[in-house]
């Protein structure tokens, strides 16, 4: 079998990803304040379903931006996420990435509760006492929790929830509970998402953030 390959230069490699995410989403218009999100997603996942699934609060896009650049913090769900933000960028602006997962002080509660390591987390996490960016892209709990700590004044505002999980158990249900938060937010309706798509959109706010700054 013959197979032709693309000769691209590698600093060429992600603008032609991008171009032909262009042209395979066809006349397709997407709203511009979302598009680098959007495009991030897919570009990681080689999924166009994020074109549809992606649900934005008002203005979710220009809030993360800003918190980015006034120096807000990320807290993920998992480890993976956290080594797939670009901390260097973040960094710039004075943020850190914070991941409680591995931390035996939660293991040791969650054992003790019969929770989740991500619920114990996300307490920790409110604990900080700051408007956070929370990156959520494996466990539905870290969702549902985020939800109640809300509900019960536990929670301050978050900067951002990008609740992304996937999965099959709680995953959908854990996202519509998020859409009802009166907070920023980017869901991913459905059963996908993942670790990669929520860095991803961390990413893809990250680098408008530093878009914007330069001009």
């Amino acid at each position: 079998m013959s197979v032709e390959l693309q000769r691209v230069a590698p600093a060429d490699i992600e603008a032609r990803r991008m171009e032909i995410i262009q042209q395979e989403l066809g006349g397709r218009v997407l709203l511009e304040e979302n598009k680098a999100v959007i495009l991030r997603a897919i570009h990681t996942t080689a999924d166009f379903d994020y074109a549809d699934n992606l649900v934005f609060s008002p203005g979710a896009v220009a809030k993360g931006v800003a918190a980015f650049q006034a120096g807000a913090d990320i807290v993920t769900d998992t480890t993976m996420a956290m080594s797939g933000i670009n901390k260097r960028v973040l960094g710039k602006f004075g943020g850190q990435v914070h991941n409680f997962i591995a931390d035996p002080a939660v293991a040791a509660a969650a054992k003790e509760r019969g929770v989740t390591r991500a619920t114990v987390s996300m307490e920790r996490a409110a604990e900080m006492g700051k408007h956070l960016v929370y990156a959520i892209g494996n466990a539905p709990t870290a969702l549902v929790r985020l939800y109640e700590l809300w509900q019960e004044g536990k929670l301050p505002e978050p900067a951002l929830v990008i609740g992304v999980p996937v999965g099959f158990v709680n995953v959908v249900e854990s996202k519509e509970l998020m859409l009802t938060m009166d907070a920023p937010h980017i869901v991913a309706r459905g059963r996908k998402g993942g670790s990669n798509v929520a860095a991803a959109i961390c990413n893809a706010l990250l680098y408008t953030a530093s878009q914007n700054e330069r001009e």
